[in-house]
């Protein structure tokens, strides 16, 4: 066959399948087992009929990749040729061998080593990074590698791990994957000791696991799941779990150069692509398209990631394999058809195909990443930058339906950094890194519930009146969840680091700092040390300030170029730099570029008005043009509120007419107002705008948010001390009490002996006014609340045995006296909970809303999207 006949049949070939694609169907049949809840579901059910009648139409719809089969050029070639030497011929004639990963397609941008990147440990992400670190040292060697010593019939020591992990979870094994990955890129982020002995401890484990079973095979579930995967019989997601231990081994190799690490991976990969091999020479390429259906996670990307590393041509061919076709069809002809699809089964390998652009150079794959991303950031995403609801993708641009507590899973965010990150390391195109900003801070950032080692999300609710515990899933602990939003959780915190800087190889030396996170960089090709400091963010002052300064390690040595990102969210009017007190040109949206022999004390500084902004849902009804989120500069502001969400603007003009922001001394009016009963302490609470006592919270939940009030008073002066520090600072003074999440009512006195209430204080203020008194019973730092419009009488509590009770307003004649002064005093304390620096005050049609950070957010009810309109 002449080589011009092979290139028409090639082209043939290639436009008969891309059509295809766009016609036929390709999804999880039926589409509800692509969700890991309902497979845990599943595996866990008693009821077999259930379970028989979900797995009943397993696989049973054609997909594509018939039509990728049924395309062979059988008549050119011989009618027995083997398939496999056909595409091996086809993928090496399309994309020569020997690119190496990072200029496959051009000039990128390289990666720094996470060795050189250093948080500052005082910061929100260096917080977040040791609250992860200590959960990686928690976690017990022995408890992890269990499953996999049973699998190679090892003595097991211990007990295994519950959740996901559990001896009959199908899954198992997927999140010691992940720990490799985590622990290594977590050790070259701290270099911490005690982890690189327990992550060494964790491949040696396994390595003796693989040794015991002698043909390269690994993981904590027997080769029985793969005759079922390619059977097309029912099994749970067996490649999932071998790319995560894969993944994890090469991080392990690449981040620790643990050389043994390598080796197994290899030996891994020769155990599968035989597996890959008899498929297709028994059954045809055909099947093994159609085994694809059940979700491999991102065996392309850890293939072409491994062929990067060893040049070897079958890890390239057993990448190709793995490039699911009848998915990234649609994308390369640009259909918009993510609707119905399981989203984090499809997000890694998108970013695999990106892989394959890296090492082949391939355009298609190039555009086939930036049209994913295009299509998702338009069409599916949320405010926060995160995407899927009930783990799949819904219909486009038809988001306002969505909003509810399944939205958001984890892992998709997680994934689509990796898409955004590959794609600004190829084009250095502003968007990208605005994205990458977004979704970090506002879905990854929250994940951890505050300094709670263990303790993360796997959904991230949108719902009105919503919070992250109320999630199917709510929050995990430490031992017995390992869903896979915990595996994709600890790494998102142990390499928070990877993605601030990127080195540019050109001369001079260039370095692009696309994300403002506290930290410092040993930046070696510019012979300089880097260290950037973010100020503290709050609302009373909006102005975000940057400050680098530098460290020459090479005094008058050669050039270098920082490259600073200007972000969009910003404005030109008040926006500043400079370097070294010198004023330098800055526009929004762009790179600023300073080149120069950098010396020691040399210091640019980024001063940028942060500006309040509303943005409509992903939904292009005319109807739901009115739901919209409010963002300050990146963050994205959530409501304190459990059952409203409508704001009215009136005639206003400006977001600031009708949001304004905390100031910076209302914390220290912040108060909460407590007594004990029988052994167990009761707080003053704000429930359904009624007045009750409630048991003492938990930090972070609703009540504590409604237990904490505001002192109001003309006769307190601004303070940065807490008021309660000292009930002497209160006697004498007359106080209104706003509860935190109602900003702009307090509570109102409905007349004697009537329940105290939550509402507006109009008219008579006495209505709303107490005068702080020593505590009736004597008690130091108790105080006593009389009515300032009513003498002599005073909040009074009666709990009793069921704990909640009313508050009223009570004189001493109408109570007996031997528990009236009791009854009547409350322990000062500070309040339970707190306003975030970034805190604001929204007005809306029935009620104002307290604004604060989504990432700040743990158990607290909240509403990202509001209805906003005149």
């Amino acid at each position: 066959m002449g080589i011009s006949m092979f290139f028409g049949m090639f082209s043939i070939l290639v436009v008969g399948v891309l059509s295809e694609f766009v016609r036929k169907e390709c999804t999880n049949i039926p589409t509800q087992l692509g969700s890991h809840s309902l497979r845990y579901e599943l595996l866990m059910t008693k009821n077999e009929s259930w379970r028989n009648e979900m797995f009943s139409h397993y696989h049973v719809v054609p997909t594509d990749d018939s039509a990728w089969a049924g395309l062979f050029p059988r008549k050119v070639l011989k009618e027995e040729g083997n398939e496999l030497d056909w595409a091996m011929l086809y993928w090496k004639i399309k994309n020569p061998i020997g690119i190496k990963r990072g200029n496959g397609g051009g000039n990128f941008l390289n990666e720094v080593s996470l060795h050189d990147v250093r948080l500052d440990e005082n910061s929100f992400h260096g917080k977040a990074q040791q609250t992860n670190l200590e959960y990686l040292l928690i976690l017990d060697v022995d408890r992890l590698v269990w499953s996999f010593r049973k699998t190679a019939g090892l003595p097991t020591p211990g007990e295994p791990y519950g959740g996901w992990e559990a001896t009959n979870m199908e899954l198992r094994g997927h999140f010691v994957g992940h720990y490799m990955s985590a622990s290594a890129q977590m050790w070259a982020s701290t270099h911490n000791k005690t982890l690189h002995e327990k992550m060494y401890a964790v491949v040696n484990a396994l390595r003796e696991c693989q040794k015991e079973i002698g043909t390269g095979y690994l993981s904590a579930f027997p080769t029985e799941y793969f005759d079922r995967f390619e059977a097309i019989k029912p099994v749970w997601a067996p490649y999932y779990t071998i790319h995560k231990i894969l993944a994890g081994l090469l991080d392990q190799y690449s981040l620790s150069g643990n050389t043994e690490a390598l080796k197994m991976a290899v030996w891994m990969v020769d155990y599968f692509n035989n597996r890959v091999q008899d498929v297709i020479s028994k059954y045809g390429l055909e099947r093994h398209w159609q085994s694809l259906n059940e979700e491999v996670g991102g065996m392309n990307d850890v293939l072409y990631n491994l062929y990067s590393i060893t040049g070897d041509e079958k890890h390239l061919v057993l990448a190709h394999l793995f490039d699911k076709p009848c998915f990234l069809g649609l994308l390369a002809v640009q259909a918009d058809s993510l609707s119905g699809f399981h989203a984090n089964t499809h997000i890694p390998v998108v970013i695999g195909s990106q892989m394959r652009y890296e090492v082949t150079g391939d355009p298609l794959y190039k555009a086939i990443g930036t049209f994913f991303m295009e299509l998702v950031n338009s069409s599916h995403s949320y405010a926060t930058g995160g995407t899927s609801v009930d783990e799949f993708w819904s219909e486009p641009k038809r988001m306002a339906n969505t909003l509810k507590t399944e939205n958001e899973e984890s892992c998709t965010t997680y994934n689509m950094l990796k898409v955004s990150r590959n794609l600004f390391r190829w084009t250095k195109e502003m968007a990208y890194a605005e994205y990458y900003e977004r979704a970090l801070t506002n879905g990854v950032l929250g994940v951890q519930r505050g300094r709670e080692p263990g303790v993360m999300i796997y959904m991230l609710p949108q719902a009105p009146g919503t919070s992250k515990a109320m999630s199917y899933h709510g929050w995990g602990n430490k031992f017995d969840s390992f869903w896979c939003c915990y595996g994709t959780g600890i790494e998102s915190f142990s390499k928070l680091g990877d993605s601030i800087y990127f080195e540019e190889e050109t001369n001079p030396a260039g370095l692009y700092v696309i994300q403002f996170i506290s930290s410092s960089f040993d930046w070696k090709a510019g012979g300089i040390l880097l260290h950037q400091k973010v100020e503290r963010v709050v609302s009373w002052d909006p102005i975000f300030i940057v400050k680098l300064t530098i460290s020459s390690k090479e005094e008058a040595g050669n050039s270098s170029t920082l490259n600073l990102r200007i972000p969009q969210w910003t404005y030109s009017d008040g926006a500043k730099a400079t370097l070294n007190a010198k004023d330098l040109p800055l526009v929004p949206g762009t790179f600023l570029s300073v080149s120069r022999k950098w010396s020691s004390g040399d210091q640019l500084t980024l001063q940028l008005p942060m500006i309040l902004k509303t943005e409509a849902i992903k939904d292009d009804r005319p109807e739901y043009g009115s739901i919209q989120a409010i963002l300050y500069g990146p963050y994205l502001l959530a409501g304190l509120t459990k059952d409203d969400w409508d704001i009215k603007t009136g005639i206003a003009t400006s977001l600031y007419d009708w949001i304004t922001p905390i100031p910076s001394t209302y914390n220290s009016h912040l108060i909460s107002l407590s007594q004990e009963f029988q052994n167990a302490t009761f707080v003053l609470t704000n429930l359904n705008h009624s007045v009750t006592m409630e048991a003492s919270p938990k930090s972070g939940s609703d009540t504590a948010v409604r237990a904490t009030f505001r002192l109001i008073s003309e006769d307190l002066k601004p303070s940065h001390s807490s008021y309660s520090s000292s009930s002497a600072d209160l006697i004498g003074k007359s106080v209104m009490l706003e509860p935190m999440d109602f900003p702009g009512m307090v509570i109102v006195i409905q007349g004697p002996s009537s329940n105290l209430a939550v509402g507006h204080a109009l008219g008579n203020t006495g209505s709303s006014t107490f005068q702080v008194v020593a505590g009736l019973d004597g008690k130091a730092n108790s105080i006593s609340l009389e009515s300032g419009s009513e003498n002599g009488c005073f909040v009074y509590s009666e709990i009793n045995d069921k704990g909640s009770t009313s508050i009223k307003l009570s004189s001493k004649s109408d109570t007996a006296d031997s528990g009236f002064k009791q009854a009547a005093s409350f322990n000062l304390r500070e309040g339970l909970s707190e306003y975030h620096p970034m805190s604001f005050v929204a007005k809306g049609a029935k009620r104002n809303f307290l604004l604060m950070p989504l990432f700040s957010l743990r158990d607290e009810s909240y509403t990202v999207y509001f209805k906003i309109g005149a």
